[in-house]
């Protein structure tokens, strides 16, 4: 059976939001609106705590990250999802925070998600197409793609905002040589022990990099690596 919001999961999805801003997590009321706006049910597997925060296993040894991690990298790219920008999304599994960016840049700017299961790729559409990005999708301005993350997607580059949801021993070159400048990238790296990085480009095109938090991601990886799950 098909899952798509109803009434009480809207409920369910509001709270969950308004828990973390509660918690401190995050305070940006566009961040609130659009995860409001996102059900988070509709981009988990079926029968699993949609509205818990923690990650979930989504198969091919991928993981959805749990909704704190998310409500974090929106707030901290909210200046750079602005109606408009152009917004890449590196491992984009369920379609979740490619949905929520597309919602923020609108019909006239660009969401990319890029992710190198295509199967993850099926299923992260029929995800959005029953959620409210779903119009997006369609008109265009929202688009998932099977690719390699690590090489970005140049068709719509420079992109205003990155996100990475896998770990990457060191920044790949391609997503910084697509981070347009002035944009934002926020990206964990690292092996055994991560960071979260915050990379800004500067109008001279030199990086500034600072550590938000420490994280636990899966690898940024090859497709082979990670369907061996090393």
């Amino acid at each position: 059976m098909e899952r798509f919001s109803t009434g009480n999961d809207i409920d369910r999805n509001k709270a969950m939001v308004e828990q973390l801003q509660r918690y401190g997590i995050f305070n940006s009321k566009k961040v609130a609106e659009t995860m409001e706006k996102v059900d988070r049910a509709l981009f988990v597997p079926d029968r699993t705590p949609a509205y818990v925060d923690s990650p979930m296993a989504i198969g091919y040894n991928v993981t959805i990250s749990a909704p704190h991690m998310h409500a974090m990298c929106l707030q901290l790219l909210e200046k750079n999802l602005q109606p408009g920008m152009h917004a890449l999304d590196i491992g984009s599994g369920t379609g979740y925070l490619t949905a929520c960016f597309a919602l923020m840049v609108g019909p006239e700017g660009r969401a990319v998600g890029v992710e190198h299961i295509p199967e993850l790729v099926t299923s992260s559409i029929r995800n959005i197409e029953k959620s409210d990005a779903a119009w997006l999708l369609k008109q265009g301005s929202l688009s998932i793609s099977v690719g390699d993350g690590r090489q970005g997607w140049p068709e719509f580059a420079p992109y205003d905002a990155i996100h990475v949801g896998a770990a990457a021993r060191e920044i790949p070159q391609p997503l910084i040589d697509q981070l347009k400048p002035g944009g934002r990238m926020v990206i964990p790296v690292g092996n055994v022990f991560q960071d979260l990085k915050v990379v800004d480009k500067n109008l001279d095109g030199s990086l500034s990099i600072r550590t938000e938090t420490s994280v636990r991601y899966v690898p940024l990886t090859s497709r082979d690596a990670q369907l061996r799950g090393s």
